[in-house]
């Protein structure tokens, strides 16, 4: 601390608070947490679909995906290779047990910083 003109100043120095981010985090399992990582493919929601209209499908290094049942420019848009920060921020509740789907994450490209949010399944947990 150090008195400037009969006032206490706090000084902090350069010290600044950074998250830790890398293209290797695993894939967010607690609510509100979120990591780094790098689109690996986008494609169709279905097999063979070039132009989107079955929805988009994007798959992520640490083994995450999204999925949509319609085009999301901000994904079609993506390349793959673009570094993304990935965000939990839904998990279903009463779901079967083992049955872990249904998770929604919300993911910005840090190339485009356009963000776009996915379900991590074609379906909820306990759905087809």
């Amino acid at each position: 601390m150090q008195k400037v003109l009969g006032a206490v100043v706090l000084l902090l120095g350069a010290a600044t608070a950074q998250a830790k981010v890398t293209p290797n985090d695993p894939l967010p399992t607690n609510i509100l947490t979120c990591g780094g990582s790098v689109i690996t493919f986008i494609g169709g929601r279905l097999e063979g679909d070039t132009d989107f209209s079955t929805g988009i499908h994007v798959d992520y290094k640490n083994g995450g995906s999204g999925v949509g049942y319609e085009k999301v420019d901000a994904v079609a848009n993506s390349k793959i290779g673009d570094h993304v920060f990935i965000c939990l921020v839904f998990i279903p509740r009463n779901c079967p047990p083992g049955d872990d789907r249904g998770k929604i994450y919300t993911t910005t490209n840090l190339r485009t910083l356009d963000s776009w949010t996915l379900a991590g399944s074609q379906h909820s947990c306990g759905g087809a």
